[in-house]
């Protein structure tokens, strides 16, 4: 793969915008008539793709496109897909191949891929190749591109493939239609630079391009002047936020101007690089309750050995250090996690580096994975790949100790009232309410439907490691 660092991208240009508008008109036009067509996003992967899947959904509405319940029922399927871990790709790739006969009972289905596995060349010709029944192929580089790239399908009766090639370009102004009405993604900036040499990333999402700070707030604004109570920022690496241009705009900045914006809401952000992430930052968030007292800060491996071959650019002991500053100016912050399990040349004695940094860090959560090889990334290459059996094995001791320590984060807090954002009807019993604390801990209770997309009182009564139970406090 090649390795692509631009220190900046340009904003695409107005007439560039007003292009893909008019493309959207044209399959509007195209449509219109007859039986309404139906479109289906599928997503898999991070919040970013679920943000560009709103991006997607948004253009797609606008293209005259009504919103299909299931693949079945659809005209046109979007698969929006992951490339981080193998099984991400494999499963994206099998989800896909059912669709084949979806397409042989109506043929006039249209099937596109997109994401970080559309982004790679070689996976683009692969399913050129080798799933005929794919009508068009795109990068994320070229997602905002969508409605010329789907017009060239319908009228030159081609398959299309464009994986990330040429000069990445931030576009403003393109539709989007938000799952939810009281919380939404706002991407700050976009890629990522610091190729740990585990990811894939820097080779599928380019190089990072910060969005400018006046579109970032008109966003915000906007939204909460619509009632969005929850606004996430999101970025691949946000603590490196305006460091190529922005006029000094850093990240802390960036927050510290959303958090005075006026209105009742709550500001999230993910995620964060621990060589970027700074006391100001901490600083800013302690000074504004409006900012989550949540940090998700990942941490990799407790080894300094294997976070130096990951390719990192911190310590365990400027990490614990970063956490324990956190926690002196926000003692009640939720601090969140990433571990890989597994990675090339993990001995026994690293692996029990992370299982003390767990310990000494107490993450309330931690999102833990087994070390998936990725081809083109310098860890692919090195020796002394773990067994699979072994790093099972390291797995389950280090959710074990993970799950007993988040039980007792979470038992400390029965009996105290917290602030939370109910959601709606639980997904898996429809009798009980869910919602998030500000930490955001999920919260189960009775409710009604008035109050979705309310702050409430809610006071803790039970405790298991990831769930919480209360009632709503009168």
């Amino acid at each position: 793969m090649n390795r692509r660092v631009e220190k900046a991208a340009r904003n695409a240009l107005p007439q560039e915008i007003d292009r893909q508008f008019q493309y959207m008109k044209k399959i509007r036009e195209r449509i219109a008539g007859g039986a309404p067509r139906l479109a289906h996003v599928v997503t898999y992967g991070c919040q970013q793709n679920e943000a560009d899947s709103e991006r997607i959904l948004g253009m797609l509405c606008e293209m005259g496109y009504g919103k299909a319940d299931s693949v079945e029922t659809a005209d046109l399927i979007v698969v929006n897909t992951c490339a981080v871990r193998d099984h991400a790709e494999k499963k994206a790739l099998s989800i896909t191949g059912g669709y084949k006969h979806l397409k042989r009972a109506k043929p006039s289905l249209l099937i596109g891929i997109c994401g970080c596995m559309g982004s790679k060349p070689e996976m683009s010709e692969r399913i050129q190749k080798s799933y005929p029944y794919i009508d068009f192929v795109f990068g994320t580089e070229k997602l905002w591109e969508l409605p010329e790239i789907l017009f060239r399908v319908m009228t030159e009766k081609k398959r299309l493939f464009f994986p990330n090639v040429g000069e990445p370009v931030i576009a403003e102004g393109l539709p989007v239609e938000r799952e939810s009405p009281f919380h939404a993604w706002v991407s700050i900036m976009y890629g990522c630079n610091n190729f740990c040499t585990y990811c894939i990333v820097p080779y599928v999402r380019g190089a990072e391009r910060s969005r400018s700070p006046e579109d970032i707030l008109a966003e915000v604004r906007s939204l909460v002047g619509g009632g969005c109570k929850e606004i996430t920022l999101l970025g691949q690496n946000v603590n490196s936020y305006g460091k190529y241009g922005n006029d000094g705009c850093d990240f802390s900045e960036l927050l510290r101007q959303i958090a005075e914006l006026p209105g009742d809401f709550l500001i999230r952000f993910m995620t964060s690089h621990p060589k970027d992430a700074t006391r100001t930052l901490i600083d800013t968030m302690a000074a504004f309750p409006k900012v989550a007292r949540q940090f998700h800060l990942p941490v990799q491996s407790g080894s300094d050995r294997v976070l130096a071959a990951m390719n990192r650019h911190y310590t365990r002991e400027s990490y614990l250090s970063l956490v324990c500053y956190m926690r002196e100016k926000m003692p009640d912050i939720t601090v969140t996690s990433d571990i890989i399990v597994g990675f090339p040349g993990e001995t026994e004695a690293d692996f029990e580096d992370t299982l003390s940094i767990l310990r000494e860090a107490r993450y309330d959560m931690v999102y833990s994975f087994l070390y998936s090889k990725r081809d083109g990334t310098p860890a692919a290459e090195m020796e002394n790949q773990v067994p699979e059996e072994i790093k099972r094995e390291r797995m389950e001791r280090l959710l074990a100790l993970q799950n007993e320590i988040s039980l007792e984060k979470n038992l400390s807090l029965v009996g105290k009232t917290l602030r939370v954002l109910a959601e709606g009807r639980s997904k898996t019993n429809a009798d009980r309410f869910t919602g998030r604390t500000e930490g955001g801990k999920i919260v189960l209770f009775d409710g009604t439907d008035e109050m979705t997309g309310r702050f409430l009182p809610v006071r803790i009564t039970r405790a298991a490691p990831f769930t919480l139970w209360g009632e709503v406090v009168e």
